[in-house]
């Protein structure tokens, strides 16, 4: 259904290979995450999907209409999550996620409040991973790993242009032992929750 949904959004202005992808993700018992630059559709909270779809729209990447869909589809995915029972969620952020303003400071202030809310749930866990790791980041576009019900794995990427799904678990092995990697350089989740408490002060 979610598959369908995401095809059916007008003119094609999600990337290739998502639909597909969505339709995975609501099944997957697992679900790992690495985002650059905003935070992941799965986290936003309704304003901030609104803020940056309507940025897509000022720059005449989308239409209004379009952007409605996809925020109101956006919310539509992350009710998956409240399935029983409920994936496992594995989510690093690079810095600048939290460090890059979406929407007025009140718009901040509430997506701050739901990263930590997101850190304190039973199946999740939130990590940061910080500038200063440098070349230690072993991806430099945002990446998805899913694991399914019968432990087959699979990827999503996505370029500037395009998505990718990788169903072969053969070919997803390297990438999941990188996403681990990841997770033992970043940030532990109670620095992190500190790290985005210590941002969100910046906010009223």
């Amino acid at each position: 259904t979610f598959e369908r949904q995401w095809r059916e959004i007008r003119h094609g202005s999600l990337l290739e290979g998502f639909p597909e992808y969505v339709g995975y993700e609501g099944r997957a018992v697992e679900i790992r995450l690495y985002e650059v630059g905003v935070i992941p559709g799965l986290l936003q909270t309704p304003d901030y999907a609104a803020a940056l779809e309507a940025d897509a729209v000022r720059r005449e990447a989308i239409t209004p209409e379009q952007a409605s869909e996809r925020v109101a589809l956006v919310a539509e995915r992350q009710a998956t999550l409240n399935r029983s029972p409920a994936p496992l969620v594995f989510v690093v952020l690079d810095e600048g996620c939290i460090l890059r303003p979406m929407g007025d400071p009140a718009v901040m202030d509430a997506q701050f409040a739901r990263l930590l809310e997101f850190a304190g749930l039973p199946r999740t866990v939130l990590q940061i991973a910080p500038f200063r790791m440098g070349a230690r980041r072993p991806f430099s576009l945002p990446i998805t790993v899913l694991t399914m019900a019968d432990r087959s794995l699979m990827s999503y990427a996505e370029s500037s242009q395009r998505g990718h799904l990788e169903r072969e678990s053969t070919a997803v092995l390297p990438i999941l032992t990188a996403y681990h990697q990841l997770q033992a350089e970043a940030l532990s989740q109670e620095a992190s929750v500190a790290m985005i408490e210590q941002v969100r002060k910046g906010t009223p």
